[in-house]
C-alpha cells in the first residue's frame, strides 16, 4: 500500500470510529428481566418497541437488552405464543440504560401450556439455548401437547411430525431405525445419535414416548456441539420436571388389539427448595401380527432442588421392563433371485411361536445448573444407563427363502448388555466488546460405552442344533413345525468398550442488530478398545484381532445470519462431521475417519407475534472419503475381503425442508412440513465390489410430508370439545441392500416400494378436570411395508382404534 493512501486509510477509519462513537452517545439502552407470576423468568418471551424494527428475545434467565434506540419516548411490548401483549412506556435518554421489567399474569406451567408446540423455544439439545431465529440450522420440536392430542406411545409416531424425518425400518420388531437427509440412527452404540435430556440413550425395546415433555430434533451436521454423530439428525428426548405446586394426572388409554395403558403422573413440593414427579406406566396389548404381544413396565421418578437463588440440582431416573415378541415380519422371497414381497396377509408371523426378546434398562443422571449472575450459567451433567437384552427364537430369512417360500429355520439366541456413562460441562455467557454482541458456549464432554455379546451353541437332547425345522412362509400348513425349546449355552462372552472425548466453543456474534456470526470449532477423539474374548467353559482371557484404536478429528462450523426485520432470518453455514470407518487398507492400517462436509442455507419467519413460523432450508452434503471394499490386494491380486477397504466413494445428499407451523390461539394449532432428499453414490471406481454410481441409497424416502391439525370449542354450548386430524406421507424409496458391481449372485437387491399415506382422525371432550379422547389411524387401511436389509418386511399397522380417558388434579 502507498503512502498516501496509508494515511486516507487511517484518516477514513478514524472518521468512522469517530461518527459511531457519537452516534452511540446519542443513543440508550433499554434492559430489564421478565418473570411469570410464580417468580420463574419466562424465557424466549418476544420483547420489542413498537412500531420499529428493535425487538429481541429473552434470555434463559428471562433477561433482555435493547441497544442503540434513539433519544425518545417509546412503547415496549411484549408478547408470546396464545397469550395477550403487555405494554408500557418507556423514555430513552441519551448514553442512559433504561431499566423496565415485566410479570406476566401466568405462572411458569400456564406459560408451558400455551406454547402449544414450542414455536419460539429454543431446543435445549443446542446447549447454548440459541433463539430459534439465531440458529443456521433447521430443527423441529413435537411437544408434549402434540403427544397428548396424538396419542403418542412411540419415538416413531412422534417424529413423524418433524419435516424430513421418517421412520425406515423396524428392527425385528424391538427397534426403531430413523433416517433424515439420507443419514439413518439407530439404537445406540458409540455413534448413537438419539439422547435423553441432553445424554447419549440405548432405545432397545422402544423408549416410552407418552410420558415426554418433548422430542426434539437437530437437523444435518450437530458434531460441533456432539461429536461422532449422524450427519441426518440427532434427536433428545425431554422428560418432564418436577413442580412446584401440587397436581397430576391419571389416565387409561385402551385400543384395538387388547391394548390397555393406565398411566400415573403426580409432582408437587416436598419443601420450600424441594420438589419432586413420578410417572408410571404399564402397557398391555396383543397385535394385528399373530402371536405378537408386548408387556412394559415405565417407571421416572425426580428430583428437584433449589440451593439458594442461583443453584438448582435435577436428579432423574427410569426403569424399563419390556418383554416383545421379536417379530422379523414377513420374510422376502429372494434365493438366488430379486427379493420378492411375499403375497401373505399382514398379520403372517414367521418366528417360532416361543420366541421372546426381554430388555431391562435402567438410568440415572444429575443436572447442576449454577447461575453466576444473569450473563453467565454453568452447567454440569453426569449420567449412566444400563441395557440388558435376553432373546431367543428363529434367525432371520437373510437371503435363504426359496422361491416356493420354502424356509430352512435356524436358532438365534442374544444376551447382551451395554453400560453407558456421560460427564458433561458447559458454560455459557453473554458479554459486549464495544458495540458487538458475544453469546459463547464453551465445553467439554465424556462418552464411555461398554457392550458385552455373548455366542451361545443351541442343543436338543445332547444334539448340535444346526435346522431347527422348516416352514413355508407361503403356506403355514405346509410342513409341521416344532414347538419345543432347545438348550442354550453361552460359549464366549466379548466385551466392547469405547470412549469419545471432545472439547468445543462456540460464539454467536452480533456484529450488528441484523448481521450476526455463529462460528465454533470441536476437537473429538474417538477411541475403540481392543475387545476382550473370555471362554465361560474354561475361563481362558483372550484379547480381540483388532487392537485398540484411537481417531481424533476436528470439527469447524461457521454462519452467517442476516436478520432484516424482527421476525425473519436468513442464514448460511458450513460444518463438518466425521464419521468412524471399520476394516482396513491394502497395507493393514487401520482406517482413518470419514470427514463430511455440509452447506446448508435457509430462511426462518416469524409472524403474528410468532403465531405462525414458515421455514425453509436448502443442504448439500458430501462424504468425499468413503471407504469402500478395495478391489485389489497390496501385491496386485484381486481383493476378496470384504474388511480391506480404500477410499475411492463418495455420497452426496441434496434436498429441501418446509416447515409452516401455526399456533393462532390456545385453542388452535397446525403443524405441516415437507422433505425431499437425494442421497445417491457419487463416485466409485465401478470395479468389483463398488456401489453403482447414481444408485439412491435404501431406505431414503425422496419425498415425505405430514400434517396435522387440533381444534377445541372453548364457547357455549359445545365448550370442551375438541376435532383433530393428520396426515403423514412417506414417498418411494428402496429397501434391500444397494448393488455392487460384480455381486454373487447377479440378481439386483433393491426391494422398490412405492409411497404411501396415512390419515387419521381424532374426537374428544373435556368436562372440567376430566377429558376423553378417541383416535382412528390408518383411516383407508393403508398397506405398505418398512424393510431392514432384505429380511425383515414389517406391514405396517393397519386400521386401529384408541381412546384415552384421564383425570386431572
Amino acid at each position: 500500500m502507498k503512502p498516501n493512501s496509508t494515511f486516507l486509510f487511517l484518516i477514513n477509519t478514524l472518521l468512522t470510529l469517530f461518527t459511531l462513537t457519537a452516534k452511540a452517545q446519542s443513543q440508550g439502552t433499554i434492559k430489564g428481566i421478565i418473570t411469570t407470576s410464580d417468580g420463574n423468568p419466562a424465557s424466549f418471551v418476544t420483547i420489542g418497541l413498537k412500531d420499529t424494527r428493535k425487538g429481541a428475545l429473552t434470555a434463559e434467565d428471562g433477561s433482555f437488552v435493547l441497544k442503540g434506540i434513539s433519544q425518545g419516548v417509546y412503547t415496549l411490548r411484549v408478547t408470546f405464543v396464545g397469550l395477550q401483549p403487555q405494554e408500557k412506556s418507556v423514555r430513552v435518554r441519551a448514553g442512559q440504560t433504561e431499566t423496565v421489567d415485566f410479570v406476566l399474569t401466568e405462572n411458569a406451567a400456564q406459560l408451558n401450556e400455551v406454547e402449544v408446540i414450542g414455536a419460539n423455544k429454543a431446543v435445549t439439545l443446542g446447549k447454548a439455548s440459541i433463539a430459534p431465529l439465531d440458529l443456521p440450522q433447521m430443527t423441529g420440536v413435537v411437544s408434549s401437547v402434540v403427544i397428548e392430542n396424538q396419542q403418542i406411545s412411540r419415538l416413531g409416531d412422534a417424529l413423524k411430525n418433524v419435516s424430513g424425518v421418517s421412520l425406515t425400518q423396524q428392527r425385528g420388531g424391538v427397534a426403531e431405525t430413523f433416517s433424515a437427509r439420507g443419514y439413518s440412527i439407530g439404537i445406540a452404540g458409540a455413534g448413537g445419535s438419539i439422547f435423553k435430556n441432553g445424554v447419549i440413550t440405548n432405545t432397545m425395546g422402544f423408549p416410552e414416548a407418552s410420558t415426554l415433555e418433548s422430542v426434539e430434533v437437530l437437523k444435518g451436521s450437530s458434531s460441533l456441539l456432539y461429536g461422532n454423530v449422524s450427519g441426518g439428525l440427532i434427536v433428545n428426548m425431554v422428560t418432564k420436571k418436577p413442580k412446584f405446586e401440587f397436581g397430576g394426572e391419571v389416565s387409561m388409554r385402551a385400543g384395538s388389539f387388547g391394548l390397555l395403558k393406565p398411566v400415573v403422573d403426580v409432582y408437587g413440593p416436598l419443601s420450600k427448595n424441594l420438589a419432586f414427579r413420578v410417572i408410571g406406566t404399564v402397557e398391555n396389548a396383543k397385535s394385528y401380527r399373530d402371536v405378537v404381544k408386548t408387556d412394559r413396565v415405565y417407571v421416572n421418578p425426580s428430583l428437584i432442588y433449589k440451593l439458594g437463588q442461583k443453584t438448582t440440582i435435577l436428579l432423574q431416573g427410569d426403569y424399563l421392563k419390556s418383554n416383545l415378541t421379536p417379530d422379523n415380519g414377513i420374510g422376502s422371497l429372494n434365493a438366488n433371485q430379486d427379493a420378492i414381497i411375499p403375497n401373505v396377509p399382514r398379520s403372517r408371523f414367521i418366528n417360532t411361536t416361543w420366541a421372546y426378546n426381554n430388555v431391562e434398562q435402567a438410568s440415572g443422571s444429575i443436572n447442576v445448573d449454577h447461575t453466576f449472575n444473569n450473563k453467565w450459567k454453568l452447567t454440569f451433567i453426569g449420567a449412566t444407563q444400563q441395557t440388558n437384552v435376553s432373546a431367543y427364537g428363529a434367525g432371520v430369512p437373510n437371503n435363504n427363502v426359496a422361491a416356493n417360500g420354502d424356509w430352512n429355520r435356524a436358532l438365534s439366541r442374544t444376551k447382551t448388555a451395554e453400560n453407558n456413562y456421560t460427564g458433561q460441562v458447559n458454560l455459557n455467557g453473554r458479554f459486549s466488546t464495544g458495540a458487538v454482541g458475544h453469546q459463547i458456549l464453551v465445553g467439554s464432554d465424556l462418552v464411555g460405552i461398554v457392550s458385552e455379546s455373548n455366542a451361545f451353541t443351541m442343543t436338543s437332547n445332547g444334539v448340535a442344533v444346526t435346522t431347527y425345522d422348516r416352514i413355508n412362509i407361503l403356506d403355514p400348513t405346509k410342513y409341521e413345525t416344532r414347538s419345543d425349546i432347545p438348550d442354550a449355552n453361552a460359549t464366549i462372552r466379548t466385551t466392547s468398550p469405547s470412549v469419545r472425548l471432545g472439547f468445543y466453543a462456540q460464539d454467536l456474534i452480533s456484529l450488528t442488530d441484523k448481521l450476526k456470526v455463529l462460528a465454533g470449532l470441536r476437537w473429538s477423539q474417538q477411541k475403540t478398545v481392543q475387545t476382550t474374548l473370555l471362554d465361560l467353559r474354561t475361563q481362558k482371557e483372550t484379547r480381540g484381532p483388532v487392537e485398540t484404536k484411537a481417531d481424533a478429528a476436528f470439527s469447524p462450523k461457521v454462519a452467517l445470519i442476516y436478520q432484516p426485520t424482527r421476525g425473519t432470518s436468513f442464514f448460511g453455514s458450513y460444518a463438518s462431521n466425521f464419521t468412524i470407518n471399520t476394516g482396513v487398507d491394502i497395507n493393514g492400517q487401520i482406517l482413518k475417519p470419514s470427514i463430511v462436509d455440509q452447506y446448508e442455507a435457509g430462511v426462518k419467519n416469524e409472524f403474528l407475534d410468532g403465531r405462525i413460523t414458515a421455514n425453509v432450508g436448502v443442504y448439500h452434503i458430501v462424504n468425499s472419503n468413503l471407504a469402500l471394499m478395495a478391489p485389489f490386494r497390496l501385491d496386485g491380486s484381486p481383493n476378496i475381503d470384504a474388511n480391506v477397504k480404500e477410499f475411492t466413494g463418495q455420497t452426496t445428499s441434496d434436498g429441501l425442508e418446509v416447515d409452516l407451523t401455526g399456533n393462532l390461539s390456545k385453542n388452535f394449532y397446525f403443524i405441516s412440513g415437507y422433505g425431499y432428499n437425494y442421497m445417491r453414490y457419487t463416485k466409485t471406481t465401478q470395479v468389483k465390489g463398488s456401489y453403482i454410481e447414481g444408485e439412491r441409497l435404501t431406505n431414503n424416502p425422496a419425498h415425505t410430508a405430514n400434517f396435522t391439525l387440533f381444534y377445541t370449542v372453548d364457547r357455549s354450548p359445545l365448550r370442551g370439545l375438541k376435532l383433530g386430524a393428520s396426515a403423514f406421507y412417506t414417498g418411494a424409496r428402496y429397501g434391500g441392500n444397494n448393488n455392487t458391481f460384480g455381486q454373487t449372485p447377479e440378481f439386483s437387491r433393491l426391494i422398490p416400494l412405492t409411497g404411501f399415506a396415512t390419515f387419521d382422525l381424532s374426537a374428544g371432550y373435556t368436562y372440567r378436570k376430566v377429558s376423553l379422547l378417541a383416535k382412528v389411524s390408518n383411516l383407508t387401511n393403508e398397506l405398505n411395508y418398512l424393510i431392514h436389509d432384505r429380511y425383515s418386511i414389517m406391514p405396517i399397522p393397519p386400521r386401529q382404534f384408541v381412546t384415552t380417558v384421564s383425570y386431572r388434579f
